[in-house]
């Protein structure tokens, strides 16, 4: 099995309007797919449809190598916790997940503080309701309610949207424990894309239903990582210089300009030799382009959050 989750075609039509259009997504076992877009991009609807809370219009998709009823069978093995977590307001967190284990039909001794360990909430007041806690608290308790079942697979909208900056680090670390320790599938959402870059070992950018590009961490940090960029007057010239010093990865971007992602310490040798070729060199500089930089320009436009 190559993938613990796959679509093919996946597509979800509300009246007129399709809010997922022939996405292909390709999950491995044991890693985070971090799914990008922009508010109304079509993220939601997408995780609703893996986790069977939305049925698709059109298309398919794979769990642990099944389709059909047998996958069906295999839901069970998959947490989601989509938009807000559904909390009893006036019960802990221990009732909380309590009365999930009973539902579950979930008894081993234990089992519950372990869960509440697990998410960081082995110390909550048993005498407060979830409706008093922390947006934070509320967060990690929807993905403990979400563990329930000790599942292979996570789904998580936006876990980390408004969380203060140590929230948002707590919440990093738990996640990538949940990967490591318990060799968990996380699919995560989110609009805080700098700290999803920390965690995530896959990506998919979705836009306006559309999944425009799929890439693993170290293909982001080929396309993203630090790297030279420099004008010229001469863009053909200039790329028969770098390719007589070996420089053969220039690519090109959409402001005329060109870059290369290895090279970087022989900057001063690639200004000296375009310029004696005769070459009219304008700029030349090192970046570090950021996951949001290359998602804004993927997409095109502001990010809205």
């Amino acid at each position: 099995m190559e993938y613990i989750l796959e679509t093919s075609n996946l597509t979800k039509v509300y009246g007129q309007k399709e809010a997922v259009k022939d996405v292909n997504l390709h999950i491995r076992e044991g890693q985070i797919y971090g799914l990008i877009g922009r508010n109304g991009a079509g993220k939601t609807t997408i995780m609703r449809m893996i986790s069977g809370l939305a049925r698709p219009t059109r298309g398919s998709y794979s769990l642990f190598g099944k389709t059909g009823l047998a996958m069906q069978m295999m839901l069970k093995n998959v947490g989601v916790l989509i938009e807000h977590p559904g909390l009893y307001p006036r019960l802990s967190a221990y009732e909380n997940l309590k009365i999930k284990c009973i539902g579950m039909g979930i008894k081993p001794k234990g089992y519950v503080e372990e869960l509440l360990r697990t998410v960081g909430l082995e110390n909550t007041d048993d005498k407060k309701g979830a409706g008093s806690y922390s947006l934070g608290m509320r967060q990690r308790l929807g993905i403990a309610l979400a563990l329930v079942g000790d599942p292979r697979m996570i789904i998580l909208d936006e876990p980390i949207n408004g969380l203060d900056p140590q929230g948002i680090v707590e919440m990093r670390e738990m996640l990538s424990r949940l990967r490591d320790e318990r060799n968990i599938t996380i699919m995560i959402s989110s609009h805080i894309l700098d700290e999803l870059a920390k965690i995530a070992d896959t990506y998919g950018i979705i836009h306006e239903g559309t999944l425009l590009d799929e890439f693993s961490a170290e293909e982001l940090h080929k396309r993203c990582g630090k790297s030279l960029v420099l004008r010229t007057d001469d863009t053909a010239k200039t790329l028969q210089v770098l390719e007589s010093m070996n420089l053969q990865d220039a690519m090109h971007e959409p402001d005329g300009s060109l870059r290369l992602g290895h090279g970087m310490e022989r900057t001063k040798e690639i200004a000296k030799a375009i310029i004696d070729a005769g070459i009219g060199l304008e700029e030349i500089y090192l970046r570090t382009m950021t996951l949001e930089e290359y998602y804004l320009g993927m997409t095109g436009g502001e990010h809205n959050g």
